[in-house]
């Protein structure tokens, strides 16, 4: 369920998927081609206007199937740090660039609805979404596997400030505003934090 720089890119991507495969693909080889370091970066979030949060908002993000696709997650700003680290690094090398907590969409995507205030997430059948959607997203949310940073940490000597999404979506989606559901805790100890006209109550 989880994949380190040494195992392949999906050999058999579907169609609405060949093409970035294939880039991916030749991007690695080219630059690690040339004593060069290419850099895997998980699911980007962090940015206040950040597309999937507005469809999670809208429940425009359903959980399709059981929701077994894992998805692996990176702050912009542990991204950006990776990435200048990795600039000093001598290569040729391939670096996953992820958080510590793959997760499939069936856990982190009811977890960010609740964080930014919207009704949990709609669920459809894989025929269903298929149909509306095309096949990408199928395989997205019921077959992706995450990936290990365990590589990045041990030869750049990098750690995510954010070590799990669920710390970090708090922190960069959390809703302040009066009336909508409280953002979960990041701790994981079963505690909710609550948002209140007044002031924050832990």
């Amino acid at each position: 369920m989880v994949k380190t720089e040494d195992d392949p890119l999906d050999p058999h991507p579907v169609a609405a998927m060949r093409e970035t495969v294939a880039a991916m693909r030749y991007l690695d080889e080219k630059v690690t081609e040339f004593g060069g370091v290419a850099l895997r970066y998980g699911a980007f979030y962090g940015d206040p206007d950040d597309g999937m949060v507005e469809a999670v908002r809208q429940r425009k993000f359903p959980i399709v199937g059981d929701g077994g696709g894992v998805w692996s997650f990176i702050h912009l700003d542990d991204a950006a740090a990776a990435t200048v680290i990795a600039l000093e690094h001598d290569g040729p090398a391939i670096y996953n660039i992820v958080d510590d907590d793959p997760a499939p969409t069936s856990e982190w995507l009811p977890f960010l609805a609740e964080v930014v205030g919207a009704k949990p997430p709609q669920r459809y059948p894989r025929f269903l979404a298929r149909i509306f959607a095309g096949e990408a997203p199928v395989v997205m949310g019921t077959e992706s596997r995450g990936a290990s940073n365990a590589k990045a940490k041990r030869e750049l000597g990098w750690t995510p400030t954010y070590a799990s999404w669920r710390r970090g979506f708090v922190e960069a989606y959390a809703s302040t505003e009066p009336g909508l559901p409280a953002a979960a805790s990041p701790t994981g100890n079963g505690r909710r934090r609550e948002r209140e006209a007044g002031g924050v109550r832990s």
